[in-house]
């Protein structure tokens, strides 16, 4: 049988490798270095490498990695039997090569000499500028030093070959390495412990990212562990990378016969040939995972019902059927919910007959995930948005991580499509982009909703998705409330779409918009969640392309006693979120715009205003150099664009979360029927008592309490653990309330629950209030020579401090009443503070016990 021909060149396809129409996954083994030869250096003649890689060929392999540049003759034997090549490149790194100039330019010319002698060949898969670098070297010459070398190496190889692939192969002691220039990302990794790789792996994936993840060694040894060993691991090893959804395996190696080090190794045995070229029963292991490889079967295939929630999203709604018709997945629906549309989507459905179309009135996103919950038939519900493009193996991924990780929900990555414009990869990278947040390499604590999926008793449980989030917010709710019910949320690195972002600034503010007011929607529903500025606290960390702020301080890496660790692992700072505040609206409003109007008529501040706004610049422009731009998207005004959109977005998203929290919304029910009853409340109520003779407990009390409260449509914010208080209350919005409950056993089943009621002004009101007085105050001093009766604005501070006091009074009263509501269901009487004793048990005594 004739063997296929290389033609074409492989190319990196999100997290996965791409040959003309249809995805590549190296399935590789390791080839010499072979004793060398002055004609063939260290490869075999030809008739031997062509029976070799005949072999390899029925392996089931498709990729040779070699460990030094091949002839031309062998790139064409490789490509006449279909297989591609992995070139390595032998250089001194075994020296501190960045103390000599010498030895970086011998490493550069390596690289040049190799590219140039590959001449752009058809069957190179990609080029690897380095091979383990040891640990002690690179902490010698410093990370960052080596990771920049590295990448000028890349360089030079893209200078003479600009669509080779290049990586960097490093292994667990250089586990912190991560050169930025790489195509993708490739570890040698041996683990004898299936746990250990599964769980190593998860974490490669998380330092990969966006890019492939190439397994570029492993094996067994079956000289010490035994054949029968070796079998066994190989087996579990391959198929554990794969169903990791990792882009590929590189097997170490092909033979026994290995030369290095100037000499013949003797004393191990990683080959699935013998020396003489016979195969071994792990070979016949090998050949039938790599023939199964990459979509081993899913322990079963629950039906899965796609939901797509559009409005308005024609541009790119054909585009997202169109990929969701073509899955790897033998039992799934697509449900597109027409949320109504006024743009040709109903046009682009009828194209798609598979397809449920559902039309609805216009209720926001929220409902119309709701409408597609309602009308699903599957086990599992996969979101994504209609301006979206799903991987073909996207749900493969998903569920199988879903079934294999005991999750309730999964997602996965949202990538920048190649053919999407500049002006979308700034977009991409500037704040407030769609991340998920990770508390762990597998657990999720947010999932983005353009791809995420659910078992439905999940949802159902939940109530659906809250159809209080028109634009957006219902992601976050959805998963916060998940996780509050004790479920897991996982994340599938291999299970991702293809994002559109927004085409320009325009679009992506009003976008940003909608995000400040779906902030302040969760940040009325989950407050525990936010600071007193309302900005979200994550338990986790948040990946993603977007930035979320400049890194100041560099990472911490654990290298072990002396540098001798065997893994050793880098600890990233967190972006510096306090420097952020200085592109906020709350900085701008404070600090910004007072120094701009006091300098009006003090010059001498000038300096003062300058040194504000040029903090706010800096950060913005430090965010825009550090912003991971892909590098087929840069134009000249790439950085500066970022840079404007991290000065705008905490502007348009600030005042669209204030907007919304000052508006004034309507009272909780308690309030409403006591104004409207004319109900006297009592205008300050410190401590409430309630006696009982069953023995009801403060939490029973409590319960009834947050029950009346949600019931009453109140905010609340719940102990976490951390707290001296129960519950804080918010009223309209000029107050808030601490309810502290203590019990007191006073015998014979005969108890009498106590609460604390704090209340306080709220943020709002604090806001107002020192906002306002230190305008007048400002004005009263510049026009006190001209106007001298403008002192009398100062008035109006003490009334709105009175305002503020009177309202909190009156959150203390209604709560006052509203536990005594809740005291009377329970049977309890309200007692005056301190008559506990009197009604005790008689002649019942404090025990010292």
């Amino acid at each position: 049988m004739a063997v296929p021909k290389v033609l074409l060149r492989v190319s990196v396809d999100g997290k996965f490798f791409r040959l003309g129409g249809e995805k590549f996954f190296p399935k590789g083994i390791t080839y010499g270095p072979f004793v060398p030869s002055r004609e063939y250096d260290v490869l075999p003649p030809p008739e031997q490498a062509a029976r070799d890689l005949a072999l390899i060929r029925e392996l089931g392999g498709n990729v040779v990695r070699v460990y030094h540049p091949p002839g031309k003759w062998f790139l064409d034997l490789a490509s006449e039997h279909g297989l591609r090549v992995w070139v390595d490149f032998p250089w001194e790194k075994q020296f501190c090569f960045l103390d000599s100039p010498a030895l970086q330019e011998n490493a550069r010319r390596a690289v040049r000499e190799a590219v140039r002698s590959c001449e752009r060949h058809p069957a190179v898969f990609a080029f690897c500028v380095a091979n383990e670098i040891p640990a002690d070297i690179v902490r010698w010459s410093g990370v960052k030093a080596v990771s920049e070398f590295l990448d000028t190496l890349v360089e030079e190889a893209k200078g003479i070959d600009a669509e080779a692939l290049c990586t960097f192969t490093s292994f667990p002691p250089t586990e912190f390495l991560q050169p930025a220039n790489v195509d993708f990302v490739s570890y040698n990794v041996y683990l004898h412990q299936q746990k250990a790789l599964e769980s190593y792996l998860a974490r490669l994936q998380m330092i990969a990212d966006a890019k492939p993840l190439v397994l570029a060694e492993f094996g067994i040894d079956s000289f010490r562990e035994g054949e029968g060993a070796k079998c066994e691991m190989l087996a579990w090893q391959i198929e554990t990378a794969f169903r990791a959804g990792l882009a590929g395996t590189v097997l170490f190696s092909f033979t026994d016969d290995w030369f290095t080090g100037s000499h013949q190794v003797e004393n191990w045995s990683f080959g699935l040939t013998t020396r003489d070229r016979a195969p071994k029963p792990s070979f016949e292991v090998v050949r039938n995972l790599y023939h199964t490889a990459p979509r081993f079967p899913l322990p079963r295939y629950p039906k899965v019902s796609v939901v797509v929630a559009s409005y308005n999203g024609a541009r790119t709604l054909k585009t997202c059927l169109e990929s969701l018709t073509h899955l790897n997945y033998p039992d799934y629906e697509v449900i597109l919910v027409d949320d109504g549309s006024t743009d040709n989507t109903r046009d682009i459905a009828d194209a798609y007959p598979n397809i449920r179309y559902i039309r609805q009135p216009n209720l926001g996103l929220s409902g119309a995930r709701n409408t597609g919950i309602n009308a699903a038939t599957g086990e599992v519900i996969a979101f994504t948005d209609s301006d979206c493009r799903a991987d073909e193996d996207w749900l493969h991924y998903l569920v199988g991580d879903l079934l294999n990780g005991g999750f309730a929900g999964i997602g996965g990555h949202n990538f920048l499509p190649p053919e999407d414009s500049s002006v979308a990869a700034a977009v991409m990278v500037s704040p407030g982009g769609p991340a998920h947040v990770m508390l762990t390499d597998r657990e999720a604590e947010h999932l983005p909703g353009c791809n995420m999926a659910f078992y439905k008793y999940a949802l159902l449980e939940l109530g659906g998705f809250d159809p209080v989030f028109r634009r957006a917010g219902d992601d976050v709710d959805v998963c916060w409330r998940l996780l509050e019910r004790g479920c897991k949320l996982g994340f599938s690195p291999a299970g991702f779409v293809w994002h559109y972002r927004r085409s320009t600034v325009r679009a992506y503010l009003k976008q940003q918009a909608g995000y400040g007011e779906a902030e302040a929607l969760l940040a009325h529903k989950h407050p525990e969640y936010f600071n007193p500025l309302g900005a979200s606290i994550w338990r986790g960390r948040i990946y993603g392309q977007s930035r979320v702020g400049p890194a100041v301080r560099r990472p911490v890496i654990y290298h072990g006693l002396f540098g001798s660790g065997f893994f050793q692992k880098l600890y990233a700072p967190a972006p510096a979120y306090a420097l952020m505040f200085c592109t906020s609206l709350e900085y701008h409003v404070l600090i910004t715009l007072p120094l701009l109007a006091v300098s009006i008529s003090i010059p001498a501040l000038w300096p003062l205003l300058l040194a504000s706004v040029a903090l706010t610049l800096g950060v913005c422009a430090a965010a825009a150099a550090q912003a991971q731009l892909p590098r087929k998207k840069r134009k000249l005004w790439s950085r500066p664009l970022v840079a404007l959109l991290f000065l705008l977005q905490p502007v348009v998203r600030g005042w669209a979360r204030y907007r919304w929290r000052l508006t004034v919304r309507p009272r909780p029910r308690a309030q409403r029927r006591a104004a409207a009853a004319g109900v006297a409340r009592p205008k300050s109520v410190g401590t409430v008592s309630y006696w009982s003779d069953k023995g009801v407990d403060r939490f029973a009390f409590l319960d009834g309490v947050l029950k009346l409260l949600e019931a009453e449509g109140w905010q609340t914010k719940l102990d976490t653990g951390w707290n001296d208080h129960d519950v804080e209350i918010y009223g309209e919005k000029w107050a808030r309330l601490r309810l502290t409950t203590v019990m007191e056993d006073l015998g014979g089943g005969k108890t009498v629950v106590r609460g604390r009621l704090d209340a306080n002004w709220s943020l709002r009101a604090k806001l107002y209030f020192w906002v306002l007085l230190a305008l007048e105050v400002v004005v009263v001093a510049l026009l006190r020579d001209t106007q001298p009766w403008l002192w009398m604005m100062l008035l109006s501070v003490p009334l709105l401090g009175w305002f503020f006091e009177q309202e909190k009074h009156n959150l203390q009263g209604i709560i006052a009443g509203l536990l005594d509501t809740i005291g009377l269901k329970l049977g309890m009487t309200r007692i005056e503070h301190g008559k506990a004793r009197e009604l005790g048990e008689p002649g019942q005594r404090t025990s010292a016990k």
